[in-house]
C-alpha cells in the first residue's frame, strides 16, 4: 500500500473519511459566504448611497454611475488576484490562498465602513474608497479557485458537482446575508439615518464574519491533490505560463460560459435592480426595505436551484445541466424587467426569484466543470484567471451599461436585449466544450486531463 493509500486518500482526488467531507464542504460554503457577503455589501451600497455619498459633485446622474464604476473596476483587479493566487496555489498549496483572501477582504470592508465621506474629507474619499474595493477585487479573484479546488478535489468522483456547488452557494448566501442585513439596516434606520451611519454596520460586522471563516478554514485539510504533487515534487514552477502556453483557447472559452451567468447575475448582485427600483424619481419608485427584501428572497431560490443543479449535474452531465439552464435564464432575462416595471412588489420579486432559477442552473456545475477542464499541476491558475476574465467580460460593468442605457433611452429594452446577448454568448461557449464529468482528476493522469475538451481539437 502507498503512503499515499494510507494516508486516506487517492491519486484520484478523494478523501475516505466522510467527517473531512462534511468539513471540507461547511469551511467552503462559510468561507465564501463571508467573502461574497463582503463584496455584496459593497455592490449594495454603490446602488443605494455611494453615488449621494461620495460622488454628489459630479451631479446625480453621473454621480451613480461613478458609483457603479466602482463596483466594475474592482473586477479589472481580478485577474491579479487570480495570478498571484493562481501561483501561490499551485505551488504552496490552495490551503494558504484561501487563508489569505478571507484576511484581505475582511480588512478591505472593514475599512470601507470607517471611511469618510467627500463631505469630509473631498476628493480622497472616492479614492480610498475605490483603492478599498481594488483590494477587494483582488481577493475575490484568488478566493473562488481555491474554494473551488478544495471542495472538488475532496469529493466522490461521482459527487462533485455536488460538493462543488457548496462554494458556488456562497454567492447566494452571501447576497442573502448582504441583503438582509443592509434592509434590516433601513428599518432600524431609515432616511437621512440610513446615509449617515445606518449603511455602515454591514461593513463593520465582517470582523465578527472573518474570525468565523478563518477559525473554521484552519481546522480544513489541503487538497489531497496538491498534498500529492507536493510529495512527488510535481508542482510546476511557472504555472501561469504553462497555463496560457497550452490552454490558452480553454481559457477564453471557460471565461466566456461564466460570462454569460455573471453578467445577469449582476443585475442583483451588482446592485442595479435595487438602485433601478427604489430611484424616488424613476418610473418604479419602490421603498429601500421592500426591495431588498425581494431580492433577499431571490437570494434564497438561488441557492435552492444552484444547489439543485450541482446535484443535477453529477446525473446527467455538466454540460447537458448547462444548457437547460441557458434556455431557463434566457426565459427570467425576458420577463425581468416587465415585472420590474409593474412597480408591484410581489411581481418584481416573481420576477427576480424566475430570474434566479436559470442563474442557479448556470452556477451550480461551474465549480465541478472549470475542475475538470484542465490538468492537475495548473488547475488552480486555470480555474482562477478563467473565472476572472469571465467576470470582467460579464458582471464588472453590467449594472454600468445598464444604468447608461436607461439613461440614454429612457427605456429598459435595451438592456434586456444586453442581457439575452450575454445569456447567448454563454450557451454557444459551452456547446464548444465536451462534457468530462468524472475524468480522474489526480497527477497520475495529467495526460488525459491535457488532452483539449474543445471540439475539433485534439491538443490543447
Amino acid at each position: 500500500m502507498s503512503e499515499t493509500s494510507q494516508r486516506g486518500f487517492t491519486p484520484t482526488g478523494t478523501i475516505s473519511s466522510p467527517k473531512d467531507r462534511r468539513r471540507v464542504v461547511f469551511a467552503t460554503v462559510v468561507g465564501t459566504t463571508v467573502e461574497w457577503y463582503d463584496f455584496f455589501i459593497y455592490a449594495s451600497a454603490a446602488g443605494l448611497v455611494f453615488g449621494q455619498l461620495f460622488f454628489a459633485p459630479a451631479g446625480e446622474g453621473f454621480a451613480q454611475i461613478l458609483a457603479f464604476l466602482t463596483v466594475g473596476i474592482s473586477f479589472l483587479f481580478r485577474p491579479l488576484g487570480a495570478f498571484l493566487a493562481g501561483h501561490l496555489g499551485d505551488k504552496y498549496g490552495r490551503r494558504l490562498v484561501l487563508m489569505l483572501t478571507l484576511i484581505l477582504m475582511g480588512v478591505a470592508t472593514t475599512l470601507v465602513g470607517l471611511l469618510p465621506t467627500y463631505a469630509a474629507i473631498g476628493i480622497a474619499a472616492p479614492i480610498l474608497l475605490l483603492f478599498l474595493r481594488i483590494l477587494q477585487g483582488i481577493s475575490a479573484g484568488g478566493e473562488w479557485g481555491g474554494a473551488v479546488l478544495m471542495a472538488v478535489e475532496h469529493a466522490p468522483r461521482s459527487k462533485r458537482g455536488l460538493f462543488g456547488a457548496s462554494p458556488q452557494i456562497g454567492v447566494p448566501l452571501g447576497l442573502l446575508l448582504a441583503s438582509g442585513i443592509m434592509g434590516l439596516m433601513a428599518v432600524l434606520a431609515p432616511g437621512e439615518a440610513f446615509l449617515e451611519w445606518g449603511w455602515r454596520v454591514p461593513f463593520l460586522l465582517s470582523v465578527v464574519l472573518i474570525l468565523v471563516g478563518y477559525y473554521i478554514r484552519r481546522r480544513v485539510e489541503e487538497s489531497p491533490v496538491f498534498t500529492e504533487l507536493a510529495e512527488r515534487k510535481e508542482q510546476t514552477r511557472m504555472p501561469i505560463v504553462q497555463l496560457f502556453r497550452r490552454h490558452a483557447l480553454l481559457v477564453i472559452i471557460a471565461a466566456l460560459v461564466f460570462a454569460g451567468n455573471n453578467a445577469v447575475g449582476y443585475m442583483t448582485t451588482g446592485g442595479y435592480i435595487q438602485r433601478y427600483a427604489t430611484d424616488p424619481e424613476g418610473a418604479v419608485g419602490l421603498s429601500t426595505a421592500d426591495v431588498l427584501g425581494a431580492v433577499t428572497l431571490s437570494a434564497v431560490s438561488w441557492l435552492v436551484f444552484t444547489w439543485i443543479a450541482g446535484w443535477l449535474s453529477d446525473r446527467i452531465g455538466r454540460r447537458t445541466t448547462y444548457l437547460a439552464g441557458w434556455i431557463l435564464q434566457l426565459v427570467g432575462v425576458f420577463l425581468l424587467f416587465p415585472l420590474v416595471n409593474t412597480a408591484n412588489i410581489v411581481l418584481l420579486t416573481v420576477g427576480l426569484v424566475v430570474l434566479t432559477i436559470g442563474l442557479g442552473f448556470t452556477y451550480g456545475p461551474q465549480a465541478a466543470l472549470y475542475s475538470e477542464l484542465f490538468p492537475a499541476s495548473i488547475r488552480f491558475s486555470g480555474v482562477s484567471i478563467s473565472y476572472a476574465i469571465g467576470a470582467i467580460l460579464g458582471g464588472a460593468f453590467a449594472p454600468t451599461i445598464a444604468q447608461a442605457i436607461v439613461q440614454s433611452t429612457g427605456s429598459t429594452a435595451g438592456v434586456t436585449w444586453y442581457l439575452a446577448g450575454m445569456t447567448v454568448l454563454g450557451l454557444v461557449a459551452t456547446l464548444l466544450l465536451r462534457d468530462r464529468s468524472g475524468i480522474p482528476l489526480g497527477p497520475d493522469h495529467e495526460d488525459e486531463q491535457a488532452k483539449s475538451p474543445i471540439y475539433g481539437l485534439s491538443k490543447a
